[in-house]
């Protein structure tokens, strides 16, 4: 029998796209045979997954998952390539399980979370969940992104039509602030806030001064088209700037719930009841598929080529 070494396994894992862990059980019912261990995993379903590798998986699910102390939180972007399969019970399961593996394993990336044991089954990995959740449904499953807050303040996740959108908001208090009901109810009021005006950064210092150049830029180039004399068009651009951060900035926009306030001003609303000064740390926003670029099937075209054949 041949020694069943991590390069056998790697070699097995990229031939099949097997999950490591059901490699290292093909290498070793084969005796270290390749080419039997490849038979085995295709009886057994696993190497499936190795035909829908190069599939587009643009649809899925944002899940989250927050600790009950609400002082970790997580999001997850996991995606399939089609909304029927995102919509079932057991791909959503999958993705709730993911998102809390993350909350209490804290992969440091994608590719860590990859290679981690499962917490509720350790004699599987989550590349080997993903492998085994590609074959039972179907369809490319990947998770494709996450993020995860740990904070000594507030955590609120909050998920919008039906895991399109997913929220992740940290609010900072102390020990007086972090016990009262209205600090936890802000900090689902921001995340509302943020899953449905899309604010770019929490204050004006963070937001990203390459799209504040532009947005100069295109202010300017404005102005002057419209015959603005030069001597004004940097009040002009000034005014316009600062419209923009009310856009983009959280604390400066309108809150969803009352127009007539900023979230800055709910937020000393909460500080003062709360007896202790409340903050918005960050917040991260995912749509799902945001950035991929999707499918489109050219019926005709394919209808062509066959009769072309």
């Amino acid at each position: 029998m041949a020694e069943i070494t991590a390069a056998l396994v790697k070699e097995l894992r990229e031939r099949t796209n097997a999950g490591m862990m059901d490699c290292k059980k093909a290498l070793i019912a084969a005796e270290g045979d390749m080419e039997k261990a490849i038979d085995w995993l295709r009886e057994k379903g696993l190497a499936q997954a190795a035909k829908k590798a190069s599939r587009i998986a643009a649809e899925g699910v944002v899940a989250k998952y927050v600790t009950p102390c609400g002082c970790t939180g997580v999001i997850v972007e996991v995606n399939c390539e089609t909304d029927f399969v995102a919509k079932t019970d057991n791909f959503v399961a999958f993705a709730n399980n993911v998102a809390k593996h993350i909350a209490q394993a804290n992969p440091a990336s994608v590719e860590e979370l990859m290679g981690q044991a499962f917490v509720d089954d350790p004699s599987k990995t989550i590349e080997d969940l993903v492998s085994e959740a590609t074959v039972a449904i179907g369809e490319k499953i990947s998770v494709r992104r996450f993020v995860r807050y740990q904070t000594e303040g507030v955590v609120d996740a909050y998920i919008h039509l039906g895991g399109k959108v997913g929220v992740l908001v940290d609010v900072c208090t102390d020990e007086t602030g972090k016990a009262n009901e209205g600090v936890k109810q802000f900090a689902h009021d921001v995340a509302l806030q943020v899953a449905a005006a899309k604010p770019e950064a929490v204050r004006r210092e963070e937001v990203d001064s390459e799209k504040l150049d532009k947005e100069r830029e295109i202010q300017r180039a404005k102005a002057l088209e419209s015959g603005k004399p030069e001597k004004i068009v940097d009040r002009i651009v000034e005014g316009q700037i600062e419209k923009y951060y009310k856009e983009v900035c959280l604390l400066e926009q309108p809150f969803v719930k009352d127009p007539d306030k900023t979230v800055k001003g709910l937020m000393a609303e909460i500080s003062r009841a709360a007896g202790a000064p409340v903050d918005v740390v960050r917040f991260a926003r995912f749509e799902r598929g945001e950035g991929i670029e999707k499918r489109h099937d050219d019926l005709a075209a394919e209808i062509a080529a066959m009769q072309k054949a």
